[in-house]
């Protein structure tokens, strides 16, 4: 039978017990019609690139299938008809991948990161020192002078209709 990777996303004010029926619900069809899903990944609520039906996350599922392709259109017209579903993508692969994808991966490799920083990442908002940026100069800054930060008030110009100070 030929294999296939699902991506389904579910609308982000569905809870996660309907979204894990979501689920429970396509793999039962793919089972009925003769195929077996070897792998269900949930990568969790995800913001989107942008706004489908007035939604900026949504729930992302991934289901490694092995079935006829009679099966998959039937998750896909069912997927059609259900509101709580966004968006679905289904790829033909030669072969499933083993182990967590790279998804999965990514997120494990950045909370790994985050926690050798000691949780919050260098940089950014640093409320102690006064600042946005809290370094040396620049920024803004509310013990400096506003937004001109350590180098002071700026001197008067002049104006257009008063006459050039001469060095006399």
């Amino acid at each position: 039978m030929p294999l296939y990777e699902h991506v389904f996303l579910a609308r982000q004010d569905a809870s996660a017990q309907q979204v894990e029926e979501l689920t429970t619900q396509f793999t039962g069809i793919i089972h009925q019609l003769g195929g077996k899903v070897t792998k269900t990944e949930q990568w969790g609520v995800r913001s989107l690139t942008y706004r489908m039906n007035k939604n900026r996350k949504a729930h992302f599922i991934l289901l490694n299938v092995d079935a006829p392709a009679a099966a998959l259109a039937e998750v896909e017209r069912q997927e059609r008809l259900n509101e709580e579903v966004l968006r679905y993508l289904t790829i033909r692969v030669d072969e499933l991948e083993e182990g967590p994808s790279a998804m999965m991966r990514k997120a494990d490799r950045d909370r790994e990161r985050d926690d050798d920083r000691g949780g919050f990442r260098e940089g950014g908002f640093r409320g102690d020192r006064g600042g946005f940026r809290g370094g040396e100069g620049g920024g803004f800054r509310s013990e400096g002078g506003g937004f001109r930060g350590d180098r002071g008030p700026r001197p008067p110009r002049p104006r257009d209709d008063e006459a050039p100070a001469s060095a006399e």
